[in-house]
């Protein structure tokens, strides 16, 4: 196993992480038994870094990993694990879900504790609440060792959070698609340079880099002559990069454990050559056809008059277009966009003033692009599904 270091701990994680979010399941709920002995597995060739959070598989992921973790596996492993901003609505509510994350994981503490899917929204609650304060009182405590946050924003409040606070790492999603969404190549670089481990998520893009990818995409894999699949590909690509520490996979099929794991052992920092580059390359660029709005996530366009989160409306309208769960995709829109309060930020708020292209470096018709955006996510399958999500995070909170 190929592990690296974190900058400010020198903690050695696997540069594989095992991440919970897409555990294999059964009639509905977890196959726990081919679950434990997965991660148990995984565990076992070297991997030493899990991730989850607090609403994955509904509180049933922290609760798996507790069984899988037993019998002296929870020693051999750090712990990731995530506080959920949209549940926060005070101090007293941060305390809360720690202690039940603790409890459900079966442990006393957490190793890597991230804020949740940070946006500039969401970031400025936390703010408001204090949640540093939060997090060194529970580092204090022993609770958490390390303090992070995962991150779905535009760029400049990547920055603006990096340079907030002395983090240790930091979450982002990273392929090669996504070089100029997010956080990007920029904020890797960026966070890297502060001297933060950097985690990668969807590294694969939810699976669709890896499966079922367009007849042109396998194609130019073809002509490169390699014995390799689109996975493989995609991961050492990442990995290529001396700047990432950790790339989760969510794992959940015993054969793609094994291929990750060799995939890892081989894909060391600048050991992709200029050709096999040139190869994702021209992948990227057929995927990139296939985009809607050619938005980089700079947020130049920001902040709305009306309210309008424009880099995420688009960074949602084209993951909804350009594969991987469209349902997912639509709760997370409902999540981060629409919202549950009194200050949503969906698409369908755009009065066409016109003020954000004036400001596009890329001349997108914004106005226009967030039409077609309201049109596809802001409809009634969305207005239908919005209940069930609230639902289901209102039921989170709770527990």
């Amino acid at each position: 196993m190929q592990y690296r270091s974190v900058p400010k701990n020198g903690d050695r994680l696997s540069a594989l992480g095992f991440g919970a979010m897409r555990l294999p399941t059964r009639f509905g709920r977890i196959d726990e038994e081919r679950a434990i002995r997965q991660i148990r597995g995984a565990i076992d060739r070297g991997v030493n870094y899990i991730d989850t959070a607090y609403p994955y598989h509904n509180g049933e992921s922290e609760k798996l990993l507790a069984k899988a973790l037993a019998d002296g596996y929870r020693e051999r492993v750090f712990v990731a694990d995530k506080l959920p901003p949209w549940l926060v609505k005070g101090r007293q509510d941060m305390d809360r879900i720690l202690d039940v994350q603790l409890k459900r994981l079966g442990t006393d503490h957490i190793d890597y504790y991230l804020l949740h899917s940070l946006e500039a929204r969401s970031w400025k609650k936390l703010q408001d609440l204090d949640v540093i304060s939060f997090l060194e009182d529970a580092r204090a405590a022993g609770k958490i060792r390390n303090i992070g946050f995962s991150f779905h924003g535009d760029r400049k409040t990547f920055r603006e959070i990096v340079d907030a606070y002395d983090w240790t790492f930091c979450q982002i999603q990273y392929n090669y698609l996504d070089e100029e969404i997010q956080a990007g190549t920029e904020g890797l670089h960026y966070a890297a340079s502060k001297g933060l481990a950097v985690m990668i998520m969807e590294p694969l893009r939810g699976g669709m880099l890896g499966r079922n990818v367009p007849d042109e995409v396998q194609a130019v894999y073809d002509d490169a002559g390699i014995a390799r699949s689109p996975a493989a590909w995609a991961l050492r690509w990442v990995w290529d990069h001396p700047e990432v520490t950790v790339v989760l996979s969510g794992m959940n099929d015993e054969e793609n454990i094994t291929e990750n794991i060799a995939t890892c052992e081989e894909a060391l920092p600048g050991a992709m050559t200029d050709a096999e580059h040139a190869v994702v390359e021209r992948v990227a660029a057929t995927y990139k056809a296939k985009i809607r709005v050619g938005c980089t996530g700079c947020a130049y366009c920001m902040p709305c008059p009306f309210g309008v989160n424009i880099p995420q409306c688009f960074a949602s309208y084209n993951q909804y277009h350009m594969g991987g769960n469209r349902m997912m995709i639509r709760a997370f829109y409902i999540m981060q966009v629409i919202g549950f309060d009194d200050n949503p930020s969906n698409a369908s708020l755009c009065r066409k003033c016109g003020k954000c292209m004036k400001a596009c470096p890329q001349g997108i018709a914004i106005p226009d692009e967030l039409e077609k955006v309201s049109r596809d996510l802001d409809g009634l399958q969305t207005r239908l599904m919005k209940p069930l999500v609230k639902m289901m995070v209102t039921r989170q909170q709770t527990e």
